[in-house]
């Protein structure tokens, strides 16, 4: 009978920050979709980053992705080693969380994901919440990544997040849910618009549909979708500025929270259209990972956030 084979050991006995390193620089690389892209997330030089990948693939003896003139790629085994990753960094996460729940000393780290172009709203309960927490505890260091919901979302269920603010879509079995604002949206047209002088009594719905609007593909809730649809989507934008910048240009409608709204308002460079019918809401909610022990820092941000919301 042959013998079998040992099973080669590929990483070092000790695994140590330097290697740690490494593998956060392969996940932002891979959920970039390329060197280039992961300069931004990463803050470091393209050559710094391939000489990364360059040291993991070595000490792991195998090709993780093809980069070169065909674009860039994930191997098979690439991809073993990214789940493989998000395991590892959410395990160091949920170490680092319960070890600092036993800590009553407010030291480390707080990460926030937030959705972008809230920071605007009157009642800012987070803002102030974080100021509590500082207050409370001095050391500690607030870390906020403003990125898409979906995002947040995965960031906090994988333990990269411990927290995130993110619109009420559709609700995951995996999050806990804490409600925090109702954010109201109005149609806004710019002064330089045909609409801004028109008689209200003139502007209806079927004059609205013909002039030119802006509207979002990021998601939204279905009623939210359906007085988009009444309008004539020439063009779109991933967030609230772009929409923002298109409507200022005098060319389009289209609809913004009206505590974003409010400056311009105020400047008299835009005006709400059909303010009595054409509305809606969106709720937001603070998420966390279901389940997770809360450390003392989540703890006492939390605390601070429920007495805010009184």
């Amino acid at each position: 009978m042959a013998a079998k084979h040992p099973i080669k050991n590929l990483l070092p006995h000790k695994i140590g920050d330097t290697h740690i390193r490494l593998v956060r620089i392969y996940k932002a690389v891979i959920e970039a979709g390329g060197f280039a892209a992961a300069e931004v997330e990463l803050n470091i030089s393209r050559p710094a980053i391939s000489l990364a990948i360059t040291e993991l693939e070595t000490l792991l003896n195998m090709r993780l992705c093809h980069r070169g003139r065909g674009g860039f790629s994930i191997t098979e085994e690439g991809e073993t080693v990214y789940q493989a990753s998000l395991q590892l960094l959410a395990s160091l996460e949920t170490f680092k969380s319960q070890v600092n729940a036993i800590n009553r000393e407010l030291r480390g780290e707080l990460n926030i994901g937030i959705t972008d172009n809230l920071v605007s709203i009157p009642r800012m309960r987070v803002t102030r919440a974080i100021s509590a927490l500082k207050e409370q505890g001095p050391e500690v260091i607030i870390n906020i990544r403003m990125i898409p919901p979906k995002d947040i979302e995965t960031a906090v269920l994988d333990g990269q997040l411990q927290i995130g603010v993110v619109p009420d879509l559709r609700p995951l079995s995996g999050l806990d849910y804490i409600s925090l604002y109702k954010e109201k949206s109005l149609l806004y047209c710019s002064n330089e618009h045909p609409l801004f002088n028109m008689n209200k009594s003139t502007v209806n719905q079927a004059k609205l549909a013909g002039f030119d609007a802006v509207v979002p593909v990021y998601p939204q809730a279905t009623e939210i979708k359906q007085q988009q649809k009444l309008l004539k989507a020439s063009a779109t934008s991933t967030d609230r500025e772009g929409i923002v910048f298109l409507i200022l240009t005098g060319r389009y409608i289209g609809f913004l929270p009206t505590h974003f709204a409010e400056r311009w308002v105020k400047e008299g460079k835009l005006k709400a259209l059909q303010a009595n019918k054409l509305q809606f809401f969106t709720h937001y909610s603070v998420i966390m990972r279901k389940g997770v022990r809360t450390d003392y820092i989540l703890e006492t941000f939390l605390e601070a956030l429920g007495k805010e919301g009184k």
